[in-house]
């Protein structure tokens, strides 16, 4: 199997010491273009009507191939740059499709949220967002079947597709900034090598992402020399009982909401009563799946469970407060209390699965100043809900930028559709447009029931109204009236028979192309947010790796961001070692 593609940054020669202006390292000054003839072509470049700007991306990635020192730098930059050129695409306004009834409020939060999440372009009529894409591009795009723009997403070409250069040119360049989303290490299926008491009450994509990521934990620990896992954000414990039970590492769960904290505890008890009763293997009547390769016995140790929430503002010594509400349980007490860093004096690592929003960027921050923690492994989500704005005095920075690189490039600022977009599912999106069927009709729908709440009452816009997982089954009259009744508005007073709707559902096949392009705009967007946090880590002199770690298919929040202040290449090696094969030897962990 072919290694896994790791974006390494090594550490200064001196670690710890700060990563100097790149501007200031340039070993040939003089050869650096006038800083002023660049500004005024970049002016004179931005100042052209949009359709030109964007016919032409191939001059969005040479403006700064000079001025920044590491690859990592200059890609970061020319994200910024190239996102600049296409704004319309990144911040239409779309919004995240989950399951639930065939249309939810905002707010609602469905039983259970899928791996993948799809974009419903709710402004393409209300913005005329298909007069905004490049002339040269409409008939192509116009013309494009659902298959061809699968094609155009994935880089794989199209039956029968014939597409603009300047378009290529636009999806190569996005494909090539984005980071590599991995090899699909793992299947989407309940996998016998993990222990069947380990496999209880979670969902087979949580399998795959505790499995995977405990394994990188279990090495970062041999690594290291630390035994000690503090889980923040731990939710209903199912990566700590895997860490602890499977793996045999010493883990603290930290979790701020109470209820999913106890509900940990159940099941941390429950499993305890089997190992009593099934012996410290915990098999059982369980068969193995593979006799000479026998199962790794579960540890009876329960992870340490602490309510409590993570203060960004707050010294490492201090980290945790109170849960909010508190709850019946003990006060939160820092698991890093010790002068080391743990109860007795040693290292700890840290981990984040999923961690939303400024949960990522706090847990970076506290490794970078906490000599305690010797390695974080971070996977973060929900980057819409990352802080951007300069806060208050005595309040914590925002999440976005960390890194002083992006943050003294010109034009860095996401918006929040922009980090919104960054949350999609590409290889969902991929998989939907090359199979086809009804499925597709709801994106049209909600840009067309949009059209609809805003000319009956414009303050309604952007109500955040969801499709569900069966909308696709309604017809649109239906599907119509149940959104009006939703924001409120009596259907009765609204013309769905219109030739205005008609001539709206008509056009799903533009609605399906914009969102094949803002889909392959999102990769690119996460990439400069997880950039950032890693050139974050760099300044300061750390060992620090983006692992496409999950199988994007399954798991697409799948790069891990792994630091340490000891190198990293034994860990990522054996990482890039570690199949299904190896992962055959050990059911138990």
């Amino acid at each position: 199997m072919a290694a896994a593609p790791h974006l390494i940054l090594q550490p200064p020669e001196h670690p710890g010491q700060p990563l100097e202006n790149p501007r200031q390292q340039q070993e040939h000054p003089e050869q650096l273009p006038d800083p002023e003839q660049q500004q005024k072509q970049q002016r004179d470049h931005l100042e052209q009507p949009l359709e030109q700007r964007l016919d032409h991306p191939a001059q969005t990635l040479e403006h700064r191939s000079n001025l920044e020192e590491s690859p990592e730098q200059r890609r970061a930059a020319d994200i910024i740059h190239l996102l600049s050129l296409y704004r319309p695409l990144i911040d239409a306004f779309v919004i995240v499709s989950v399951p639930a009834s065939p249309l939810a409020p905002l707010g609602h939060v469905p039983p259970a949220v899928p791996p993948a999440l799809s974009p419903l372009p709710q402004d393409f009529f209300t913005e005329r967002l298909w007069a905004q894409l490049p002339p040269a591009w409409q008939p192509a795009l116009d013309s494009a079947t659902p298959q061809q723009l699968a094609g155009l997403l994935g880089g794989h070409g199209g039956p029968g597709a014939a597409w603009p250069l300047s378009l290529l040119a636009f999806a190569a360049a996005a494909r090539a900034l984005a980071f590599p989303r991995g090899c699909p290490w793992g299947t989407p299926h309940q996998s016998p090598r993990l222990h069947p008491l380990l496999r209880r009450h979670i969902k087979l994509k949580k399998q795959h992402e505790i499995q995977r990521l405990g394994k990188l934990l279990r090495r970062l620990s041999q690594s290291t020399g630390c035994q000690r896992v503090v889980d923040v954000g731990a939710g209903q414990g199912h990566l700590s009982r895997f860490l602890s039970f499977g793996l045999g590492l010493s883990v603290t769960a930290v979790e701020s909401d109470g209820r999913l904290a106890g509900v940990a505890k159940c099941f941390d008890w429950e499993l305890l009563r089997e190992l009593r009763k099934t012996g410290a293997s915990g098999h059982g009547g369980h068969p193995r799946r593979r006799p000479n390769h026998p199962a790794r016995p579960l540890t009876p140790r329960a992870p340490r469970h602490v309510p409590g929430r993570l203060d960004p503002a707050a010294p490492w010594g201090e980290f945790l407060l109170p849960p909010d509400p508190p709850g019946p349980d003990p006060a939160a007490q820092n698991p890093l209390g010790g002068p080391g860093g743990s109860e007795d004096g040693g290292p700890v690592l840290v981990t984040g699965l999923h961690a939303c929003g400024d949960l990522s960027p706090a847990l970076l921050r506290h490794f970078a100043r906490s000599p305690a923690v010797a390695a974080v492994a971070s996977v973060g989500c929900c980057y819409m809900k990352v802080s951007t704005a300069p806060q208050a005095p005595g309040c914590p920075p925002p999440g976005y930028p960390l890194s002083a690189t992006v943050a003294a490039l010109p034009g860095h600022q996401l918006s929040y559709r922009a980090r919104e977009a960054a949350c999609h599912a590409r290889e969902e999106y991929e998989g939907r447009l090359r199979s086809g069927g009804a499925r597709l009709c709801t994106h049209c729908y909600r840009a067309a029931l949009e059209s609809l709440i805003q000319a009956a009452d414009p303050a309604k816009r952007h109500l955040g109204l969801q499709a569900g997982r069966n909308a696709h089954a309604l017809g649109f009259h239906q599907y119509a009236r149940l959104g009006l009744r939703l924001a409120g508005l009596d259907p009765s007073g609204v013309p769905l028979d219109s030739g205005a709707v008609e001539a709206m559902l008509e056009q799903q096949h533009k609605v399906l192309a914009f969102c094949t392009l803002k889909q392959l705009l999102a990769p690119v967007v996460e990439t400069l947010v997880l950039l950032d946090r890693l050139l974050y880590l760099r300044e300061r002199g750390f060992h620090c790796a983006l692992v496409p770690l999950f199988n994007p298919l399954f798991s697409p929040r799948n790069l891990v961001l792994v630091a340490a202040r000891t190198p990293l290449a034994a860990v990522l090696a054996e990482d890039s070692e570690d199949g299904d094969s190896s992962e055959d030897e050990d059911p138990g962990g």
